[in-house]
C-alpha cells in the first residue's frame, strides 16, 4: 500500500469523565519527525504517544495535539489548613473578649475567606488508567490519520502508473529511431565523401571502420534495456506493502541517469526530442514521490 506523507487525522471520546481528543496531521521530511503538544499534566505520556505512532508512520514530520476536558470527574481537592483556622479562631475570639464585641460573626464562612485556610490541589491521577483512555483514542486518530494518507497514496500510485507506461512508451520510440542511426549514418558519409572525392575510389573498409566506431561511441541498447528494468522495479516496488519512498527516490535517480547518457550519445533530432520527453516524465515521478512515505 503506497501512502502520503501528508495526512491529517483525529479522534475523541468521552472515558471516565473526561473528554479526550487526539489531533495528528503531517507534512513532507526526509525521517520520521514527532513533535506534541500535550497539557502538562499529561507530560509523562508523550514519549508512549510517540511509540504509538512511530509503529505506523516510518517517515514524515508528524505533530499531535492532545486536549483532555474533565467533565464529571473531580479533578480538584479542596483542603482545610485546620491549624491556621485554629489560630485565626482564637486570634479573633481575644480580640472580641477584649474589646467586648459581640462575637456571633465568627462562622466558618469568616475563616474560609481568609489566605491559605483553604487550598485547593489537583485530584491524585491514576496514569495507568488516563494512559489506557488516551491510548484508545490515539490509536482511532491514528488509524484515520492513516487512512487519509493510504487514499492520498493511491491518487500518487496511479499517476505515477501512468508516467511508467509513458516512459516505457517513450524508450520503444528510441529505440525504433536508434535502430537505422548507424546505416543512416554510414549513407550520409558515403554520400559526403562521394562529393569530396569525386571519381576517385572510396575505401570501403576505411567506411565500415567508421561506421563502428560511430556505432560504439552512440550505442545505447545498453541504457534502454536498463531502463525497461528500471520501470519494471518500479512496478515492483509500488506493489509492495511498506514504506518505499527511498527505493523509488533511488530508482528516479537511477532512470535520469540512463537517461542524460542516451542524451549524450545521440545527436540525432527525434532521438534528442523524445528524451526531453523522457526526462519531463521523469521529472513529474521525481515530483510524486517526494510525497510518498
Amino acid at each position: 500500500m503506497v501512502l502520503s506523507m501528508t495526512g491529517y487525522g483525529r479522534a475523541g471520546a468521552l472515558l471516565h469523565g473526561r473528554d479526550i481528543k487526539v489531533e495528528l496531521r503531517s507534512v513532507n521530511a526526509r525521517f520520521f519527525e514527532y513533535s506534541s503538544r500535550l497539557p502538562r499534566s499529561c507530560a509523562f505520556l508523550d514519549d508512549r504517544l510517540k511509540k504509538l505512532v512511530a509503529a505506523k508512520v516510518s517517515r514524515g514530520k508528524v505533530e499531535l495535539s492532545l486536549s483532555i476536558q474533565t467533565v464529571t470527574a473531580a479533578d480538584t481537592v479542596v483542603s482545610v489548613n485546620w491549624q491556621l483556622a485554629e489560630g485565626y479562631r482564637a486570634a479573633l475570639n481575644a480580640m472580641a473578649e477584649r474589646m467586648d464585641l459581640k462575637n456571633d460573626c465568627l462562622r466558618s464562612v469568616v475563616l474560609s475567606r481568609v489566605p491559605d485556610v483553604l487550598t485547593q490541589t489537583a485530584a491524585p491521577t491514576n496514569e495507568d488508567e488516563l494512559w489506557e483512555d488516551v491510548r484508545a483514542v490515539a490509536e482511532q486518530a491514528v488509524d484515520a490519520f492513516i487512512a487519509m494518507r493510504a487514499v492520498e497514496g493511491e491518487k500518487m500510485k496511479a499517476d505515477v502508473s501512468g508516467r511508467l507506461t509513458t516512459i516505457e512508451a517513450l524508450v520503444g520510440q528510441i529505440e525504433e529511431n536508434s535502430a537505422g542511426r548507424v546505416q543512416a549514418y554510414s549513407d550520409k558519409l558515403y554520400a559526403r565523401l562521394q562529393e569530396l572525392l569525386g571519381d576517385r575510389n572510396i575505401d570501403e573498409g576505411r567506411l565500415v571502420t567508421e561506421a563502428a566506431i560511430f556505432a560504439d561511441k552512440t550505442a545505447i541498447d545498453e541504457e534502454t534495456v536498463r531502463l525497461h528494468s528500471h520501470v519494471a522495479q518500479y512496478r515492483e516496488i509500488l506493489a509492495l506493502d511498506e514504506p518505499i519512498g527511498r527505493k523509488l527516490d533511488f530508482l528516479t535517480q537511477e532512470l535520469n541517469r540512463e537517461s542524460n547518457t542516451i542524451g549524450s550519445k545521440c545527436q540525432d533530432v527525434a532521438i534528442t526530442r523524445l528524451v526531453v520527453e523522457l526526462k519531463s516524465e521523469i521529472e513529474k515521478i521525481r515530483e510524486q514521490i517526494q510525497n510518498i512515505e
